[in-house]
């Protein structure tokens, strides 16, 4: 595939692709990326008001934390079920038309939700059925947006744009949660049910605002079978798309279970209650917009970044479950939140770069499935582990699974990629660092 400029004839080396324009918020300067990005950061402030809201009425409805987590299960099972189909279709159709349908759906969704709410008729069955008609249209809606994307800013600013749109959904986090709590003690859950239903009019006026002929020239696969299969085995025959998923696996199952651990330490270690559950909350959204907004000024995506995040983001989670004093751990989840961020950016740049254009829908289907999917299976382990043997041993056994999946997946990396480790001197000061073998042996 070639792109309106000529640049995207072939998918980039992962490891090696530098962005030839630098600056954090370079993404913006092109038109059709701003009308997204705007639409995006209304849109997500609305989700994280219902996110929070829908909590609460289950919560108020049932009396039940078990319920609530059902409620969060049902809205992540579809992306586990079918998310392979939903890139199959998104590599089928233009991105954007779908786009346009899927944000409407969404939209749909939250009005239902808040009229039900509003009219006092809701019950928990009621949100039960939202929820998974919300997860599944996030199966064809995820990795539409995502590869949309690269047809938007194109390859040199994907790891910009990408970063970009972790700080807008980590800046709406930040607001969206205080203005659903103004709006549920005032006026009640239903209006912040309604704010999130017609907040998804910006991003669907964005879109329609577009200028076709600037975005980057779309693979569109015709419709034919066994495409399912064929993603598969795309996969399975790259290294460089296999590990960081296989990474991104182990991270999004058992490290990014931050509710289970975050409520646990605010009630039972720290005994904090709901205040210092919403500053532990704070302060990850924080640390996870930081890491966004540096993420956008790094001008390379290389595997050596996500291996290395991972790592720090493992044992940093290993730390914090024995931090023996609130005021410690509360600052270990500034940094836990921002190399999360990093791990997430830099594995969702290096697979979309490293990904044919034809084939990026089914790639980031099956990276969104595994992340996100993960989630149903991660949290009853982990949720059992801190149940049972304490709040600190889930989390330290959360962080040590990624710790353990990213050292792991390194040493492979380096060995699928004929590499060495070389620790050395560098003007006087101990250096490590990943050479070829070649380069080494002649060194040596």
């Amino acid at each position: 595939m070639s792109t309106g400029s000529g640049a995207d004839s072939a998918p980039a080396p992962t490891s090696t692709h530098e962005s030839k324009t630098g600056g954090t918020f370079s993404s913006l300067k092109i038109r059709n990326y701003r009308l997204f990005a705007t639409g995006a950061v209304i849109s997500n402030t609305g989700t994280w008001m219902s996110r929070i809201t829908q909590d609460w009425l289950v919560l108020s409805l049932t009396g039940s934390a078990a319920a609530v987590g059902i409620t969060t299960a049902l809205q992540f099972l579809p992306m586990l079920l079918f998310g392979l189909y939903g890139g199959v279709i998104a590599d089928r159709v233009p991105k954007r038309q779908l786009l346009l349908v899927s944000q409407a759906a969404l939209g749909a969704c939250g009005v239902v939700l808040a009229a039900l709410t509003l009219s006092g008729v809701v019950q928990v069955w009621h949100v039960y059925l939202i929820a998974f008609l919300l997860g599944m249209v996030t199966v064809v809606d995820n990795p539409a947006r995502q590869a949309f994307v690269s047809e938007m800013v194109g390859p040199a600013q994907l790891r910009n744009a990408v970063s970009l749109n972790s700080a807008n959904f980590q800046s709406a986090r930040l607001i969206g949660p205080a203005v659903a709590g103004v709006l549920i003690t005032t006026v009640g859950s239903g209006w912040a049910f309604m704010f999130n239903g017609l907040s998804f009019a910006a991003p669907i006026v964005g879109l329609l605002m577009m200028r076709p002929a600037e975005l980057h020239k779309a693979v569109i696969v015709p419709r034919a079978k066994g495409q399912l299969r064929e993603g598969l085995r795309y996969v399975s025959g790259r290294p460089e798309l296999v590990w960081p998923i296989v990474l991104v696996g182990f991270v999004g199952t058992f490290g990014f279970n931050f509710p289970i651990w975050l409520t646990a330490f605010a009630d039972e270690i720290f005994h904090g209650g709901a205040g210092m559950y919403s500053f532990f909350n704070i302060l990850m959204a924080a640390g996870s917009l930081a890491g966004a907004l540096l993420a956008a000024r790094r001008r390379s995506s290389r595997l050596r970044m996500l291996v290395l995040a991972a790592t720090a983001f493992g044992l940093l989670e290993v730390v914090a479950a024995l931090a023996p004093a609130v005021w410690i751990f509360a600052l270990l989840l500034v940094p836990i939140g921002m190399i999360g961020l990093t791990t997430n950016i830099s594995a969702n740049t290096s697979v979309q770069m490293a990904s044919d254009p034809a084939m990026r829908g089914r790639v980031m289907s099956l990276y969104m499935m595994v992340f996100v999917g993960g989630t149903p299976v991660g949290a009853p382990i982990v949720g059992w582990i801190s149940d049972t043997y304490g709040a600190r041993t889930g989390m330290a056994f959360g962080g040590a699974l990624s710790l353990l999946a990213a050292l792991g997946i390194g040493a492979i990396l380096v060995r699928v990629g004929g590499l060495r480790v070389k620790v050395g001197l560098h003007q006087g000061r101990p250096q490590v660092r990943v050479v070829p073998r070649e380069r080494l042996a002649t060194v040596a």
